[in-house]
């Protein structure tokens, strides 16, 4: 019986996927952590060094980091904002820096058709999240 049911429920959830197709979503981003470090010269803060890989057509939701966060584009390009500032577009070997009260309102691959990659160093409390979702 219970077999049955379970049969039943992927056929119904099947059946709801097909009359009902999903949006596309856009593609994610992949956040590789390169070290983590504590700063003892400078109690309960910490840095973290980690690269970002845009698939082509990538966006970030809106975040913050509650950190200091400088970004250096190594490859491809990225178009990056916070909020009240302008947006700027990154190319290879060009740096954005963000503050711990910033609100990352941009963050998206410049292209729909060639990845992008960029290295990320924090400097934040020790222990706290890289990001943090903002509504």
């Amino acid at each position: 019986m219970k077999r049955i049911v379970s049969i039943a429920a992927t056929v119904m959830v099947s059946c709801l996927t097909v009359a009902q197709p999903a949006a596309a979503a856009a593609p994610e981003a992949k956040v590789t952590l390169l070290t983590t470090e504590p700063l003892p010269e400078y109690p309960g803060k910490e840095v973290q060094m980690l690269v970002v890989d845009y698939p082509p057509g990538a966006v970030d939701p809106v975040h913050r980091h509650d950190a200091h966060g400088f970004v250096y584009m190594l490859e491809g390009s990225a178009v990056m904002g916070v909020k009240g500032g302008k947006e700027v577009t990154l190319h290879p070997g060009e740096t954005f820096h963000e503050g711990p009260d910033d609100i990352h309102t941009v963050g998206r691959n410049a292209s729909s058709t060639k990845p992008a990659k960029f290295l990320v160093f924090l400097i934040k409390n020790k222990g706290a999240p890289i990001l943090t979702p903002v509504k």
